[in-house]
């Protein structure tokens, strides 16, 4: 099925004011911990999160998550409280920024171990095989990622039992601070399938059109029994690595270039082409913006997370 650009438009719009409202919060230290944003990323949570079936896929992001959370789903007053350590959060306000999980979006947690979630996504769809439910399992992470054990590990028995699962590789260009071309002989990252035996693709990742289309053939190669992709999404943050990163690693020119080819704008300009108008796009913007306020109002006004049930849904 064929998104319309206008709809995914709204919908990176939506992860945009969310996470520009979560610097807000966390500026005011109504927000505590470390926060990590994905402006800039925005294309290939909704090109990705467009292709999945969200009633059986599983997808397995970074402590890097909020846009995958919209992207999949999540009501953004929820997500919203869960950062602000809300009772009404996803997480009854214990997972945080970087913990949170909602299976009933088909996401399975965030995860702050650098490649962790590549062997747990290795498992969901090593479960699929088992129980016929034609399961997707998605596992999404930074280019630095692809220098850790486990996900060589993860690949690699995936590619051995030919398990339907599809990794993403959100390459900003930066494992972290460190440019990847200063971490690997070869920064053509998606060439690394082959050796494990199966197939991959590099893709522009600030297109959420064309982000879609790849997650398409990948999900329809996964699901028909023919193993893993490995997807390499060109994008670039247009934010620190965390906040408060001062981005001294990054040059005035690439920080420019990042905000020229932000997928935002290049949707907007690309839609303007296609015959909308500056004040119907202006209209959705603002639409935006009035929906995370609200929700920020609200969720600022629920309980916080009482000590009290503390113990809940931990076993011995």
């Amino acid at each position: 099925m064929t998104i319309p650009l206008v709809d995914m438009y709204k919908d990176m719009l939506r992860i945009r004011k969310l996470e520009e409202e979560i610097f807000r919060l966390r500026l005011e230290n109504l927000i505590v911990g470390s926060v990590h944003l994905c402006n800039g990323q925005e294309a290939v949570y909704v090109g990705a999160a467009a292709a999945l079936d969200l009633k059986s896929d599983a997808v397995f992001p970074t402590y890097r998550g909020h846009g995958w959370a919209l992207a999949l789903g999540l009501p953004p007053r929820q997500i919203l409280a869960e950062l602000l350590g809300r009772s009404t959060g996803v997480n009854a306000g214990r997972g945080g920024s970087a913990y949170f999980s909602a299976p009933d979006h088909a996401m399975y947690g965030e995860n702050s171990i650098v490649g962790a979630g590549a062997p747990i996504a290795a498992g969901a769809a090593l479960a699929s095989t088992f129980d016929g439910s034609g399961r997707v399992a998605v596992a999404s992470f930074g280019d630095g990622t692809l220098n850790q054990g486990s996900v060589h590990e993860a690949m690699n028995f995936s590619a051995v039992r030919n398990l339907p699962v599809i990794f993403i590789v959100e390459n900003n260009s930066y494992s972290e601070m460190t440019p990847i071309s200063a971490m690997v002989k070869n920064d053509v990252l998606f060439r690394r399938a082959a050796i494990y035996g199966f197939t991959g693709a590099r893709v522009d990742g600030n297109d959420p059109e064309a982000m879609h289309d790849a997650m398409a053939t990948a999900c329809e190669r996964a699901r028909s029994g023919k193993g893993p992709v490995l997807v390499e999404a060109m994008t670039a943050r247009i934010v620190g690595h965390y906040i408060g990163d001062a981005q001294t690693y990054r040059t005035k020119n690439d920080l420019d270039k990042a905000d020229r080819e932000e997928p935002i704008g290049r949707a907007e300009r690309t839609l303007l082409t296609r015959g909308y108008s500056q004040g119907a796009l202006d209209e959705i913007s603002h639409s935006a913006h009035q929906e995370i306020a609200g929700a920020s109002q609200l969720a600022l006004s629920d309980p916080l997370a009482s000590t009290h049930d503390v113990l809940e849904n931990l076993y011995a």
